[in-house]
């Protein structure tokens, strides 16, 4: 009988194909998801000057949706781990539409920082839970792209968020920005609560379908072998997660500086208006798009399929990624707006690139059951970066007026990150289940 995962006989008899409709599900979820940080950045200018915010100010505020979002990675991958995607993805996504609306209400500085940390824990589950239900439907040849799909919405928020949040800030002021991304939260917090289901409670999942899935090495539904406290544990005495978790800080945190700061570096140090530099913006964040999907989920795929050894393509495209990320040096040595853009783009391309390796390494590697918990501990370094980064640049531009000793630190915390990468994660592979529990 014909293997269903031969790559051969899915070209002879095409399969139906609901995961590849979930996996656009997860993904305009990120899009929307990254609509409601986005916009802050957007309306910054706005915000300080209707409240009299000084940069260092503006770069906490910025920071405070990580606070609340890095503190709660390990508890909510504790809470996938135990309780799964479903329910967990529903109260998230309702929440962050109540977050978003209550920003639009705010009345001061403190309501603001307030309104962003509810959403920091509301949005916690978003990209764990993609890690953990993208690693239940899909098998492995095929993750990087789906991984890819819900990464690069992330990237192209950027492109129609930025200049659709400017556009509404400049006609209907920034609460009424803040009002149109709550609105969209809620018509995607009712899709996710109609559509989504892990592949063995999904009643429109064929059998042919789900038979490819776990031929192809898909992780094992179901909650984690040990003790939710036990799994975190066992994890944290693992090198390959210390390395995993490394690594991804110093991604988020070139990631996060490009996320919260790139409008202001336009508008302040560019001389643009608020609706030019959103345009700006779009630029280097639809290379990032690009390059997220056709190097980091197609041609990672595609050269698995082919053959080629999974360890040695993922690691080449996240160390190189990592390292055309330093590129951003270059943008601390001009003041010319074309250089600058091709810089921060060719920057911003490869960190895109290395990212779906990077949002793949949990499900590849955790133990049964740990997918969650795992993901939360990568996540948890990356977003104490995103902590950072936001604040240390604050503070470096009221000091200097400029951001050239903004970009050459996120070049240097690129190269740690590669280093752990290199040294303490290893090959791409499963660890084993904790000693003395049953797979």
């Amino acid at each position: 009988m014909a293997d269903a995962s031969d790559p051969a006989v899915g070209r002879a008899r095409p399969l139906p194909r609901r995961r590849w409709g979930i996996g656009a599900l997860l993904g305009s979820g990120i899009l929307v998801n990254y609509f409601d940080r986005i916009n802050l950045s957007i309306a910054g200018p706005s915000l300080q000057h209707a409240f009299a915010l000084t940069p260092a100010q503006l770069g906490w505020l910025f920071s405070a949706f990580f606070w609340s979002y890095a503190l709660s990675q390990i508890p909510i991958g504790l809470i996938l781990d135990r309780y799964g995607v479903t329910p967990i993805g529903r109260v998230g996504a309702v929440l962050w539409t109540v977050a978003t609306g209550l920003t639009a209400l705010a009345g001061g500085y403190g309501g603001l920082i307030a309104a962003r940390v509810l959403l920091g824990i509301a949005e916690a589950p978003a990209f764990p839970g993609n890690a953990k239900a993208t690693g239940y439907w899909f098998p492995r040849r095929e993750r990087s792209l789906a991984t890819a799909l819900f990464d690069a919405a992330a990237k192209f928020s950027n492109v129609i968020g930025a200049p659709l949040v400017a556009f509404s800030v400049i006609h209907y002021g920034w609460r009424g920005a803040f009002w149109g991304t709550a609105v969209l939260s809620l018509i995607y917090t009712i899709g996710f609560w109609v559509f989504y289901r892990d592949p063995a409670a999904d009643p429109k999942l064929s059998d042919a379908e789900r038979a490819y899935i776990r031929a192809g090495g898909a992780a094992a539904e179901g909650v984690a072998t040990a003790g939710s406290g036990a799994m975190l544990g066992y994890l944290l005495r693992s090198r390959k997660v210390w390395g995993m978790a490394i690594g991804f800080g110093a991604y988020d945190y070139a990631f996060y500086l490009f996320l919260t700061w790139l409008p202001g570096y336009l508008v302040h140090t560019m001389h643009m208006t608020l609706l030019k530099s959103a345009g700006f913006t779009a630029i280097p964040w639809i290379v990032a798009t690009i390059t997220d999907l056709a190097v980091g989920g197609w041609l990672i795929d595609a050269l698995i399929t082919r053959g080629y050894d999974e360890t040695r393509v993922r690691k080449t495209v996240l160390v190189a990624g990592m390292l055309i990320g330093v590129a951003v040096l270059g943008a601390a040595f001009t003041t010319a707006v074309g250089w600058a853009l091709l810089w921060i783009s060719i920057s911003l391309a490869g960190l895109a690139a290395a990212a779906p390796v990077g949002w793949s390494l949990p499900s590849l590697i955790a133990p049964t059951g740990g997918t969650g918990t795992a993901g939360g501990i990568m996540n948890f370094a990356g977003n104490l970066a995103g902590v950072a980064a936001p604040v240390v640049t604050g503070y470096i531009v009221g000091r200097t007026h400029g951001f050239a000793g903004a970009f050459i630190a996120a070049a240097v915390i690129l190269l740690i990150g590669i280093a752990a990468y290199v040294f303490l994660l290893g090959p791409i592979a499963p660890i084993a289940d904790p000693p003395g529990e049953a797979p």
